[in-house]
């Protein structure tokens, strides 16, 4: 479904992939693990062409994206939940769900997705009409995810879903991760500080060293990896 071929990215001067290859197939929930710094969400990043790579190629359905405004790479089937959530604050949970579903114009289908969203997170329904900058971090993170979800995407990119949120809430976005993968055949790349829950839900894992990916293997295989118990599971 997606490859990253020979992928170089830079800040300025600064370069933060170096030679990224990676593979993810039509329906894995793959995961990048790696210390802060390491060139994690920038790969996100390079994928959704909001900070395009200066070389390689990224295909996505053996069709090339690199270089692709966002909204033409959102059209095709890709979508992002970033780090720290960013919904629209002043706008209901009800707007931040329609925005999600910008590019569609089915409103029948729209309609029925919007309550399936209620459905995988309960609360979002009891709080359809509040602003979103009103929810508690892990509501917004549940807001955050329904909204990328309401564009229909084939590939869901997600930037830290457990971050600064409580552990039975973290829990709980975890177990929609994998329903929304088996249920809707939706394919997941994961980037995820707490390596030990992200290959916990992953099929297949890379490690991402200074820019470069070490490593990879299924996600059973790593979990028993001694130097990724070392580094990233604190075992």
């Amino acid at each position: 479904m997606l490859k990253l071929r020979d992928v170089n990215t830079f800040y300025g001067n600064i370069q933060a992939l170096k030679n990224v290859n990676m593979e993810i197939s039509e329906g894995e929930i793959i995961t990048l693990i790696g210390a802060n710094g390491a060139g994690k969400t920038t790969t996100l990043m390079s994928i959704s062409g909001i900070i395009p790579p200066r070389s390689g190629e990224i295909l996505f359905m053996d069709r090339p994206i690199t270089g692709m405004r966002p909204d033409g790479i959102v059209s095709l089937g890709i979508c992002q939940v970033p780090e720290g959530r960013h919904i629209f604050p002043y706008l209901t949970v009800l707007e931040n769900l329609d925005m999600g579903a910008f590019l569609r114009t089915d409103k029948a289908e729209i309609k029925k997705d919007r309550q399936y969203m209620f459905d995988l997170f309960p609360i979002l329904a009891e709080r359809r009409h509040q602003p979103g900058g009103t929810l508690s971090g892990g509501e917004q993170q549940m807001l955050a995810i329904s909204r990328a979800l309401m564009s229909r995407p084939r590939l869901l990119l997600m930037d830290e879903p457990s971050l600064g949120l409580a552990p039975l809430i973290v829990k709980q976005i975890f177990e929609i991760i994998k329903k929304i993968n088996t249920e809707n055949n939706t394919t997941i790349f994961l980037v995820e500080q707490n390596a030990n829950l992200a290959l916990q839900v992953a099929h297949r894992g890379y490690v991402m060293e200074n820019g470069r990916t070490t490593l990879t293997d299924s996600a059973t295989n790593l979990l028993t990896d001694e130097k990724v118990k070392k580094a990233y599971l604190g075992m």
